[in-house]
């Protein structure tokens, strides 16, 4: 599916992403990235950035590039995302790019990885999202 869809837009279709501070940079069929910054609010004791946070990014990220990857009259909701987390992020931003692993009939599963303003791998999300009919 090609989607004249801006990627504010993109957020803007997804009211808790922009609450969250989720930035989309560039989204198509093969490739959709973005960011979350560091904040105070966004962390856990000793200023780490909450998991919660970290995953929401992977999930926002993951839901736009299933949404491209969708043919007419259908739409798309996670099935299940399973996140591995390698290290905390204290400070700058996570920055996340969600490829498409397998685009199916009926599903649509997408690997997310997320990356700290050094570029060290933060965490690795693979979700699952289902192919519904319009």
């Amino acid at each position: 599916m090609t989607t004249e869809m801006t990627p504010d837009q993109l957020v803007d279709a997804m009211p808790f992403a922009r609450a969250l501070g989720v930035r989309i940079d560039s989204a198509g069929p093969e490739e959709v990235t973005g960011r979350l910054a560091w904040d105070e609010e966004r962390c856990t004791s000793g200023g780490v950035m909450h998991g919660g946070a970290v995953m929401a990014l992977a999930d926002s990220l993951g839901g736009v590039c299933a949404f491209l990857n969708l043919k007419p009259g259908t739409f798309t909701t996670t099935l299940e995302s399973k996140t591995n987390f390698f290290r905390g992020v204290r400070d700058g931003h996570v920055r996340g790019v969600a490829r498409p692993l397998h685009v199916g009939r009926t599903s649509i599963v997408v690997q997310t990885d997320l990356f700290d303003a050094k570029d060290r791998r933060v965490a690795q999300v693979t979700q699952t999202q289902a192919v519904l009919q319009a």
